[in-house]
């Protein structure tokens, strides 16, 4: 009993020794290249040895790139040379094969590191053995088109390919014209969009009414696909009909297998109060969302800065001097302002939170109003002769004043001193206010 027991155990021992010799024997000759007996069990090539493109190239990544990286390359590279948008250039056709093929091989990792260490000519269908599925460096086993439906059906909601352009579309981007009273205060408007809405020939299936959709005979309905690699074996999802199990053979001619349509609708946009003239809002409509960019008049009265506005309010000789009132335009309201006395031109008032809301935080900017003073471009007889009446008394004139003959005081005197018709008491009146005249000025 003991012998037999002996017996059988060294049975599965040599077994079990012949399986891993010939398991190394295997993987050996597998990192050998004939017929050159280029030896490559250490060696990485840095590119693909054949007269292909390198695939990395093809795609425009670095040979580092992420998975996420390749398949955003690919999404941009298939849209550029999709031949439906590229009737009239014979090689578009060609380059969106080319895209296909460098895709399949790098997004998957298996394929990947092979193709990083031996290149395109280590890839060879024969080389594989065994009736393993390996990426042949001849020929690709992928449809183009279906790698494209496949991968670009995931944007549709799973139904599979369909309107190229309702595909790759970026979110859409509108321009919406506003006052500045609208951009400060904010509006509610209307705006026209393009949105998807469930195709009305298929009814959302994606495929022509009649017609049913086939089992998919790549992963045998059951949407995983089984890939050999030598003494490994991998599963994942299909690469022909994303998982599904199953493909749309005639696809809609309305929404051609996308199951939607595009449509106009009127949308309202509640434009926030304090937008700027270029400033770009996010909004969701439906499963989407849409970019609306604003563009803001200028203003008349008001000049923007940040949540700041700023305004000039002309006031009259007299109202500076003597000081008084004024009304101007606010942005919420008109404004009833104090004038003090001696008010020089350029003076500035602050209204604090009189200003634009602040898009990005709380509270309001403030409102300067800057004063100019009117200076008229005509006079009455009665107004230059006060005019003139002061100027006689100033002594700090730098020059000389039109009508006025300066005197060895300082002062001067007036060519004509009275108008006719001025009694003596009028006279007197007015050198008591241009009196007072003086004093302001000499005070401001």
């Amino acid at each position: 009993y003991c012998a037999t027991c002996f017996s059988r155990f060294l049975s599965v021992l040599c077994t079990g020794l012949c399986v891993y010799i010939y398991t190394l024997i295997y993987l050996l000759l597998k990192r050998i290249t004939f017929p050159h007996a280029v030896y490559t069990l250490s060696f990485h090539t840095s590119a693909p040895v054949s007269n292909k493109q390198d695939f990395y190239e093809v795609l425009g990544v670095p040979r580092t790139a992420t998975q996420k990286e390749i398949k955003k390359a690919y999404y941009q590279m298939a849209k550029k040379y999709h031949p439906d948008t590229n009737k009239e250039d014979p090689q578009a056709k060609e380059k969106f094969a080319q895209l296909a093929e460098a895709y399949e091989v790098l997004s998957d990792e298996v394929k990947r590191k092979q193709y990083d260490t031996y290149g395109s000519a280590g890839f060879d269908a024969g080389q594989a053995g065994g009736g393993q599925r390996y990426w042949s460096g001849q020929t690709s086993h992928v449809d183009p088109e279906e790698l494209f439906r496949k991968i670009f059906g995931e944007f549709s909601g799973g139904r599979g390919f369909g309107d190229f352009n309702a595909i790759f579309d970026q979110p859409q981007e509108y321009h919406m014209d506003l006052t500045f009273n609208q951009a400060a205060k904010g509006v509610n408007k209307e705006v026209s969009i393009n949105i998807d809405s469930s195709c009305r020939r298929c009814d959302g299936k994606g495929h022509e009414p009649g017609t049913k959709v086939q089992h998919c005979h790549y992963c045998n309905g059951s949407g995983m696909e089984t890939i050999n690699t030598g003494p490994f074996v991998m599963r994942s999802t299909c690469r022909r009909c994303g998982g599904k199990g199953s493909v749309i053979s005639t696809p809609c001619n309305l929404c051609r297998g996308s199951g939607q349509t595009k449509q106009k609708k009127t949308v309202m946009v509640p434009v926030p109060a304090g937008v700027e003239d270029g400033q770009t809002v996010r909004m969701p409509v439906g499963k989407k969302e849409i970019f609306i960019t604003f563009r803001v008049q200028k203003s008349p009265v008001f000049r923007r800065e940040g949540a700041d506005i700023h305004s000039d309010l002309f006031v009259s000789v007299a109202q500076a001097i003597l000081g008084g009132t004024a009304r101007t335009q606010g942005l919420y309201e008109t404004l009833n302002l104090s004038i003090p006395a001696g008010t020089q031109t350029n003076h500035r008032i602050r209204l604090t939170g009189k200003g634009i809301a602040r898009v990005s935080g709380y509270g309001f900017g403030d409102h300067y109003i800057h004063v100019k003073i009117k200076i008229p471009k005509a006079l009455t007889d009665r107004q230059k002769s006060l005019l003139l009446s002061y100027a006689e008394d100033e002594t700090d004139v730098e020059g000389t004043v039109n009508g006025i003959t300066s005197t060895s005081t300082g002062g001067g005197s007036s060519d004509k001193r009275y108008e006719a018709g001025q009694t003596e008491h009028d006279q007197e009146a007015e050198g008591g206010f241009l009196s007072k005249l003086k004093k302001l000025f000499s005070f401001s």
